[in-house]
């Protein structure tokens, strides 16, 4: 018999390995002799105790959860407990007991670490909820939905958490989607509704406009092109497509009645430049006349008579001449004036009271231009305004001077 601290060959070939129980058969090994028998079962041993300790460094990393560790014990502990081998398997199965106290420790760890996993899931579950509540009640109908998507995405890349707290923060979040899609829907059903109406209205102006763009009624039709922006304005925005293809025609129309508005000016101010021209020079011929005295006062007038059936013959000038004109021809006439007035005051002061008739038909004139000038500017008719004002300043400039005459026989 050959026999060890563990174990022993029996005469016959067969390998007992001593247990606290007792021996118990392990095999036999018929090949070799009983020395290299002990050795075989022996490193049968070997190889099972590198096992426990390959398990008991993964154990104690961390590296298995607690739930494959248990596992991994339970099946090398069978293979301690009946293993065909040579050595002390009862401190193998000791080393397997000493790992129970790191498992509870580290079950107790996870648990922990679950629970403030499940702790921080909540509280984040329930601000994404808190703003999804905040979005449904708001208006943001563009970026409302976007970050709504966003938040559904980060709702399910959390982990879920007790049932009853998930159920429950899951119906608020989903009850603020659903709520703040019905009303996005409402929204843009409305605004379906008023883009179609506002096409409806949007194609009447265009055609309008488009009848109006051959019209050389430059006042009353720039009024009316002024009253169709307005109703346009107001429409509001048709289907963004259309709305596009619509201002496309009115605005065409627009351009083209305004164009030929601005080539017909154009036109008149190349005349009336002429007009300025030949008016330059019955400034120059009346201002010739001063400075006027009782001797030449006949002369004077009779000068300027003629002078002054040019003026009105030359015709209108542009408008940013024309108060340069007249009040250069007005000086003139205001010249003669006063020296016909002193004339009067010597020859015949009791004329004093037909110069304050003259003051108040001219005064009487002027109010009707007033008015007339008014009703042109509301109609748009910029031929008539530029003729009642022409008028209006010749008018004033009458009533100056008869006003300074009137003075003087008063004085």
């Amino acid at each position: 018999m050959t026999s060890s601290e563990w174990g022993r060959v029996d005469d016959d070939g067969t390998v007992y390995v001593k247990t606290a129980d007792g021996e118990r058969a392990v095999g036999s090994y018929p090949a070799g002799t009983p020395e290299e028998a002990l050795a075989f079962f022996t490193e049968r041993f070997e190889a099972l105790s590198f096992e426990v300790q390959l398990l008991e460094q993964r154990v104690n990393s961390g590296k298995l959860s607690p739930e494959e560790a248990a596992e991994s014990i339970k099946t090398v502990r069978t293979q301690v407990t009946d293993a065909n081998a040579v050595g002390d398997l009862a401190s193998l199965s000791g080393r397997l007991d000493a790992l129970g106290p790191v498992l509870a420790t580290q079950r107790e760890a996870r648990r922990a670490e679950r629970a403030e996993k499940a702790a921080e899931a909540k509280d984040a579950k329930e601000v994404l909820v808190a703003e999804a509540e905040a979005i449904a009640t708001g208006t943001d109908w563009r970026n409302g939905a976007n970050r709504l998507r966003e938040l559904l995405d980060a709702w399910k890349a959390l982990p879920r958490i007790d049932r009853a707290s998930d159920d429950a923060l899951w119906k608020r979040f989903s009850s603020a989607r659903t709520t703040y899609t019905k009303a996005r829907k409402t929204h843009f059903a409305e605004q379906d509704e008023k883009r179609a109406g506002a096409r409806v209205v949007k194609e009447r102006l265009c055609k309008e406009a488009e009848a109006l763009a051959d019209s050389t009624e430059w006042g009353p039709t720039a009024g009316r092109y002024r009253d169709l922006m307005r109703e346009w304005k107001a429409a509001g925005p048709a289907p963004k497509d259309v709305d596009d293809a619509l201002w496309k025609r009115f605005r065409g129309a627009q351009d083209k009645f305004f164009g030929a508005r601005d080539a017909a000016n154009a036109a008149l101010d190349a005349e009336f430049a002429a007009n300025a021209e030949v008016k330059d020079a019955l400034i120059v011929e009346a201002e010739a006349l001063l400075p006027v005295t009782a001797d030449n006062l006949d002369a004077a007038k009779k000068a300027f008579r003629d002078i002054g059936e040019k003026w009105e013959a030359a015709g209108k000038v542009p408008r940013d001449r024309m108060k340069e004109l007249e009040g250069r021809i007005r000086a003139v006439e205001q010249a003669i004036r006063g020296a016909e007035d002193d004339a009067w005051k010597r020859s015949d002061p009791e004329k004093s009271a037909r110069a304050n008739d003259m003051v108040t038909q001219l005064q009487d004139a002027i109010t009707k231009v007033e008015a007339d000038l008014e009703k042109a500017h509301a109609a748009g008719n910029d031929k008539k305004v530029r003729e009642l004002e022409e008028n209006l300043e010749s008018r004033r400039g009458f009533l100056e001077m008869a006003r300074r005459v009137s003075a003087d026989y008063s004085s």
